[in-house]
């Protein structure tokens, strides 16, 4: 995550804007008031279908299942019809 000024931000917008979508930085934006987060919108729709997906208890328990399961439990990529 990079952090930096109100003042820098607006002064190089256009580098701190290609930082978040090419290499997927966090820029943490700080005001008098507060601070603001810039992140690409690929970031950005990952975290919200992550919410999503987590805030369903049926589902986050799926998740967490398939996540502590053994690897020999898995199914081989190549079995997988798409």
């Amino acid at each position: 995550m990079t952090t930096t000024t109100i003042t820098n931000f607006r002064k190089n917008l256009f580098e701190y804007v290609r930082s978040a979508v090419e290499f997927n930085d966090v820029i943490d934006v700080t005001t008098k008031e507060g601070s603001a987060v810039v992140m690409s919108k690929e970031d950005y729709d990952g975290l919200m279908e992550t919410l999503y997906l987590l805030s369903h208890p049926k589902t986050a328990g799926e998740i967490l299942d398939a996540k502590n399961a053994p690897p020999e439990e898995f199914t081989p990529l190549e079995d997988i019809e798409l």
